[in-house]
């Protein structure tokens, strides 16, 4: 089930994470994912606000759109990964050295959803569950 949300995802290009700061939602455009373990695993730096917001607040909701009109809203938990090597894999396949490094300081802290829901919806059509 997680491959078609990772095709769908590949096929957008973009998608947005949703967290919210206090009561004000916030959205942000991410593009890099990996599907490892039976999981997909997102990532944010841990100098960064969406961080914070995702451990003061784990629900979060991540929505793209192709471009044929469909959409996917993918919903859930945020639990953060304990082993490094999620890490590890993002950086390298999102050439993400530069960023997450010893020099700079900053860990790249990554994530799958729990209790998850995957609808994919048609322009003007009912959803569809992904999951």
């Amino acid at each position: 089930m997680m491959s078609k949300i990772k095709d769908f995802l590949s096929e957008a290009g973009v998608f947005f994470l949703a967290t919210a700061d206090g009561a004000q939602p916030k959205l942000r455009p991410l593009g890099a994912f990996l599907e490892e373990d039976g999981k997909l695993i997102f990532g944010v730096g841990d100098f960064k606000d969406v961080y914070r917001q995702l451990k003061a607040n784990p629900l979060t909701e991540i929505v793209a759109c192709k471009p044929d009109g469909h959409w996917l809203r993918y919903t859930g938990r945020a639990v953060f990964e304990t082993d490094p090597k999620y890490a590890v894999d993002m950086i390298a396949a999102a050439h993400l050295e530069a960023i997450y490094n010893e020099e700079t300081g900053h860990q790249l802290m990554t994530f799958h959803l729990e209790d998850a829901t995957a609808v994919e919806i048609a322009v003007m059509g009912e959803g569809v569950s992904l999951l």
